[in-house]
């Protein structure tokens, strides 16, 4: 054999050998068996009322009707129904047949005009580049944090608050600081608690108000005491203000991008409460830019963050010009007037029930009852009272816990009125059953 040959050969027979390792490799890397696992953010994604809740032994009395307290979504009972003049402007949309297919991610310029033209005010003005639809209020706030925020930054989030802030950041590895809110005085920021929490790694305040679950109404003076704190540690702030303008005629609602001077904001809110449609799903942003801080950065960042699911529904975007502009006035009153009546029932009703201590809101749709804890000792906690009087008295209201603050529950003022004052009177019926005076107080009874 040729020495060419010979090389013919063993180039033949590397190659062979090469191929054959190869094809060993792969039946080594070839799974043996299925083996497909849930994602991290899965895992770090936990909703604290659905958790709490689902654990609950919810078993109502059958020989009472149930009455349930606990839902944020006022269509529940039927007997606060938007406005005809909201569903006429979706029946337009539809009948145009212009809003069946895909809209920019961002929405459609028009009704970004729309929403600019309506918000705008004199100390915080707004134009279409300035607004983001959303799909909803809390994608609003998803988009917000994820466009402000790291892994490993924390964001500052008030206590009690809406359970959402924390599953949106946790589940993206962003810490919560919660910062305390004072029932004692209707529901404040604890300023001095707020500021402590700073860091370097703070990347965001959160400031709901009106509030959920507390119903309580920031002053003007208040507001601009938080802004003072944001501007000290230069400090950007998610303004989440779903219930703007939701609030009782002896309250004013201020906007808190109207009152900042340096702090840039990032303003949250949809049509889910104040036109009572939570299942249209129509909320958005409005960015407040303060001295171009978060310039063109922050912006393309929701711009980028808002492709990932194509936006907002197109027919309730074709209907937002008609139904800002055309809602009339008696509408909002109509259902303040309500929420309000409710409340004063509700809370002159538990008032005077021994062990519990409601807090008059001034706005929003919620009302909170603090628990003197040591007066029911058959109970562990809120989440174990709130429980129990599902099972005795089918009312059920939502422990407090879901809300990070213990031994308080929260009550929705949207029921039909003769059944809030049928509730009222159960609670009472509960607490009387199962309230024990202090040790103390039986001994000044004995003598």
């Amino acid at each position: 054999m040729t020495n060419d040959g010979a090389i013919i050969l063993f180039t033949i027979a590397y190659i062979f050998v090469q191929i054959l390792l190869d094809s060993l490799k792969r039946c080594r890397a070839r799974r043996q068996r299925w083996n497909v696992r849930a994602s991290e953010m899965s895992k770090n994604t936990l909703n604290p009322i659905r958790a709490i809740v689902d654990g609950m032994k919810l078993t109502p009395n059958p020989e009472k009707p149930m009455i349930a307290l606990s839902i944020g979504d006022p269509t529940v009972f039927g007997n606060l129904p938007t406005d005809d003049s909201v569903l006429q402007a979706m029946k337009d949309a539809i009948d145009s047949h212009k809003f069946n297919g895909y809209a920019p991610s961002v929405g459609y310029l028009q009704s970004r005009e729309a929403v600019a033209n309506f918000y705008s005010q004199a100390g915080a003005p707004l134009e279409a580049k300035d607004v983001i639809l959303t799909s909803g209020c809390s994608q609003a706030i998803e988009l917000a944090i994820s466009a402000l925020c790291n892994p490993g930054d924390n964001i500052l989030v008030p206590c009690p608050g809406f359970s959402l802030y924390k599953t949106l950041a946790v589940s993206v590895g962003v810490q919560v600081k919660f910062y305390n809110l004072l029932p004692e005085k209707s529901w404040e920021v604890d300023l001095q608690h707020l500021e402590s929490l700073i860091d370097d790694r703070t990347t965001c305040l959160i400031v709901n108000n009106p509030s959920n679950p507390c119903g309580s109404v920031f002053t003007k003076e208040h507001l601009r005491n938080i802004l003072a704190v944001a501007s000290r540690h230069c400090i950007p702030i998610l303004a989440d203000e779903i219930y703007g303008d939701m609030v009782f005629p002896s309250c004013e609602f201020h906007s808190l991008a109207n009152l900042s001077s340096d702090v840039p904001i990032l303003s949250c809110g949809g049509l889910a409460k104040r036109w009572l449609v939570p299942g249209w799903r129509m909320g958005w942003i409005l960015i407040h830019d303060r001295n171009n801080i978060f310039g063109s950065e922050i912006r393309e960042a929701l711009v980028k963050l808002s492709q990932r699911i194509l936006g907002a529904c197109t027919v309730v975007q074709g209907a937002l010009e008609s139904i800002l502009n055309n809602t009339q006035a008696e509408f909002y009153q109509s259902t303040i007037g309500f929420l309000k009546s409710n409340s004063e029932i509700c809370f002159a009703e538990l008032s005077t029930v021994p062990g519990l201590n409601p807090v008059m809101p001034s706005g929003a749709m919620y009302l909170m009852v603090g628990i003197e804890m040591e007066h029911f000792p058959e109970f562990q906690n809120d989440v174990d009272f709130t429980e129990r009087l599902v099972t005795e008295q089918s009312v059920f209201c939502l422990p407090a816990t879901a809300f990070e603050y213990p031994n308080f529950f929260r009550i929705v003022v949207t029921v039909p009125e003769e059944m809030m004052v049928e509730a009222c009177g159960r609670i009472r019926e509960f607490c009387a059953r199962h309230y024990r005076p202090l040790s103390q107080e039986s001994n000044d009874l004995d003598q």
